[in-house]
């Protein structure tokens, strides 16, 4: 069994300690981009193994290191992982047809700031931010993987702020 704390748009924001928590007790932290700083993915990456891919805010150094999009595989689970898939909660068609054209069991992506968790015959997960949310509570996601059975779990870390 793997244990996977999947996050994304940190944006350089102090950090809850429950997260650090989190992280420091998973197997693997994927990340789906906008650290913003080179210091961001430096602490992140000392508390736990992690993939990540670059986001739009990310500075240029982190956008040479790190790539647009990644494929992995975890037990028997192949894992997909790109910042911006697309910029709604809406429609997931076209992040559907981004699982199948990258042929992977799970998508993650990240960008919208809005948590959420689609199952299909992909499992297609969005971990919101643990820093700065869009109408939504501060999220990460907790995903077990046992083989090829992937189950996820979106996990709050408190109230969000709304911002005028």
């Amino acid at each position: 069994m793997t244990r996977i704390i999947v996050i994304s748009d940190t944006h350089d924001h102090e950090l809850p300690d429950s997260l650090i928590t989190l992280l420091r007790g998973a197997d693997l932290i994927v990340h789906a981009g906008d650290f913003t700083s080179r210091a961001c993915y430096d602490y992140l990456g000392s508390l736990s193994e992690m993939v990540a891919v670059h986001g739009n805010s990310d500075c240029a150094e982190l956008r040479r290191l790190l790539p647009e999009q990644a494929v992995f595989t975890v037990g028997d689970a192949t894992i997909g992982m790109v910042h911006e898939g697309q910029l709604s909660t809406g429609d997931t068609s076209g992040l559907w047809y981004l699982a199948r054209e990258l042929g992977v069991d799970v998508l993650i992506v990240g960008h919208i700031h809005t948590p959420f968790i689609e199952q299909s015959d992909v499992l297609i997960a969005c971990p919101g931010s643990p820093t700065v949310p869009r109408l939504a509570d501060k999220t990460v996601i907790e995903l077990v993987i046992e083989g090829s059975r992937v189950h996820g779990q979106i996990i709050s870390l408190g109230a969000g702020t709304c911002f005028l």
